[in-house]
């Protein structure tokens, strides 16, 4: 990768940032494992809306939430800039299409991971915080120097390749080990499949069993 690719990566990884803290930073519905285990979802069951959608629409943070956003999509300008390349008009839409398909990343390994909160809500309380945010450290980093058996568990079982690298080389024809550009689009079903199983499993058992950590209020005991 050359410099501007590299720079193009950042502003990648800027934006995806972005756009979680815009439309799923508000009232904890990206760090989910939060409210579960601060036992707010009490509190959500007594709303006259279905769990799923107040979970997609309370998150929206529209102007405290954008700057990386805002950062992301200057300095990606910059970068393309650089790079001095002719892209095709349909180019805008794989991005739009690789910018839904890496944030749907990032929440199905948020989502998966806080299904554990449903039965350690004290230990568990923080794990979806822990997961985005030590994904989207290892994220900034192009893993194109580094070693293919080491890059393949970065984009497989461990997925934090996907959330910059990948896409950026796949937006500009050079997909890693020769994968289809739509290689996150199966790896976010895939994960998502999992995150529903094991959050909604979790859930029955958080119906039967309730939390105590705190009052019907929502106050910490």
């Amino acid at each position: 990768m050359n410099r501007f690719e590299v720079l193009f990566m950042l502003a990648y990884t800027t934006i995806v940032t972005g756009i979680f803290q815009t439309f799923c930073s508000g009232a904890n519905t990206g760090h989910i494992s939060r409210r579960i285990g601060r036992g707010q979802l009490e509190h959500m069951f007594n709303q006259p809306v279905s769990l799923p959608m107040q979970l997609a629409t309370e998150g929206f943070i529209p102007f405290s939430g954008s700057s990386n956003l805002i950062s992301g999509t200057v300095i990606m300008a910059v970068a393309l800039n650089g790079l001095d390349i002719v892209l095709p008009w349909w180019w805008v839409l794989s991005l739009i299409g690789n910018l839904i398909v890496t944030v749907a990343i990032i929440l199905g390994n948020s989502y998966f991971a806080s299904s554990l909160a449903f039965y350690a809500p004290v230990q568990a309380e923080e794990i979806s915080t822990f997961v985005i945010d030590t994904f989207g450290h290892i994220s900034t980093f192009p893993l194109s120097g580094m070693p293919r058996y080491l890059q393949f568990p970065l984009i497989t079982f461990i997925p934090t390749g996907l959330l910059a690298w990948f896409p950026t080389l796949a937006l500009f024809g050079k997909a890693p080990f020769g994968l289809s550009a739509w290689y996150p689009l199966l790896i976010a079903i895939i994960l998502w499949l999992f995150a529903a199983h094991f959050f909604r499993k979790g859930l029955h058992y958080y119906v039967k069993t309730g939390i105590n950590r705190y009052h019907p209020m929502g106050h910490r005991r």
